[in-house]
């Protein structure tokens, strides 16, 4: 074959597979009965936020990019160790939010909050609690690489004080208001042989539960007198990190994560002396599989004495003390309130730090 021919079947090929994507596409949504996608972009005035859906929904609606799609991240994260936007792969099987290594790493974006706007917030509300006899106390639950930075890159060692900047600030703005805070980074930089945090998740392990917990138990101080049932549980799964991949066939890959914690039921109430604001890292082990073993169960069993909870997944900066609004039957009997929030919070806080009121009082009625 000459070069001129070498050169039409190469062009032909290339022409080929770039037809092949959209006719592929055509025949698919016809044959189901559905109006071709492309012809979208004829049906809409073309604007710069029209196009984009339009590209979006091509992208999304692709059957040829679902079917490779899975391939192409297995083949990034097991040859190049690159997990894509929401994953970032460490070392030794470790894994991060990408998001939260970016809120300790680089400079902070229009719009993000500030240290200040989180000590704020705190203040107002530590205040307004005080007002009706009720103590606050704040417990910023350390970012995974904020804890282990030596298996987010090899460059890196175990942390001798806190990382992040801004967490320091707030920590230091919350000392200088009288704010109470339990503070987890000193309790994590702690040697265990058992690790704070899991591997394939952006929570903490049973054992990071347990230490937060009588963090937590120690800093309030009083205990009651009941004595839970407990119970030994494993749990083999995947990790929150691994699902954002959204690979099946990384999934299958990578062997689940064995987790071996304790199961303490009853320790949950609607209302209590104690309740617990919180995001996911209140959640995990706690309402999902295999429930009653995450950090709620484990405080009540330090404490003595069950606990009430309001949990607002990635919603602790603001979202949370909104619900409580909305829920004024959980102050009735509340004598101290536990605010747990993650650090990326400080930038990152779904709605900001807003001033958030209590719940007037003439709506605090018995359950």
């Amino acid at each position: 074959m000459n070069s001129t021919a070498a050169s039409r079947a190469l062009i032909i090929a290339f022409l080929t597979l770039l037809a092949a994507v959209p006719v592929t596409q055509c025949v698919v949504e016809w044959r189901r009965g559905e109006t071709p996608g492309v012809l979208r972009v004829f049906l809409e005035r073309p604007t710069r936020a029209s196009l984009a859906s339009f590209e979006r929904s091509l992208e999304d609606a692709s059957v040829t990019a679902r079917t490779l799609r899975p391939w192409m991240q297995a083949a990034q994260f097991f040859a190049l160790n690159d997990g894509g936007a929401k994953v970032h792969v460490g070392r030794n099987g470790w894994m991060f939010y990408t998001p939260g290594v970016n809120a300790i790493t680089q400079r902070r974006q229009p719009g993000e909050s500030t240290a200040r706007d989180a000590i704020a917030a705190v203040t107002a509300f530590r205040d307004t609690l005080a007002a009706r006899g009720i103590r606050l106390i704040v417990m910023p639950v350390p970012n995974k690489e904020s804890v282990y930075p030596q298996w987010l890159s090899s460059g890196s060692e175990p942390p001798k004080r806190i990382i992040y900047p801004d967490t320091r600030e707030f920590f230091d703005g919350c000392a200088a208001a009288g704010v109470e805070v339990v503070d987890l980074f000193a309790r994590y930089r702690e040697i265990s042989r058992f690790p704070y945090y899991l591997r394939q998740d952006t929570h903490w392990s049973p054992h990071g539960i347990e230490a937060a917990a009588q963090a937590v138990a120690e800093r309030i101080g009083t205990r009651g007198k009941a004595r839970f049932e407990t119970r030994a549980v494993t749990v083999d799964a995947h990790g929150d990190l691994v699902k954002m991949l959204q690979s099946p066939v990384i999934e299958s890959g990578l062997t689940p994560e064995h987790i071996e914690t304790t199961q303490i039921p009853g320790t949950s109430t609607l209302t209590a002396p104690v309740l617990v604001l919180g995001d996911s890292f209140s959640r995990i082990f706690q309402t999902d599989e295999p429930r009653d073993a995450g950090f709620i169960a484990h405080l009540a069993r330090q404490l003595g004495h069950p606990v009430a909870s309001l949990v607002n997944d990635g919603g602790a900066s603001t979202l949370v003390r909104q619900e409580l609004f909305r829920r004024p039957e959980l102050l009735v009997t509340a004598k101290v309130v536990l605010w747990e929030f993650t650090e990326r919070d400080l930038r990152l806080g779904m709605e900001g730090w807003q001033i958030v009121p209590l719940p007037p009082t003439t709506s605090l009625t018995p359950p």
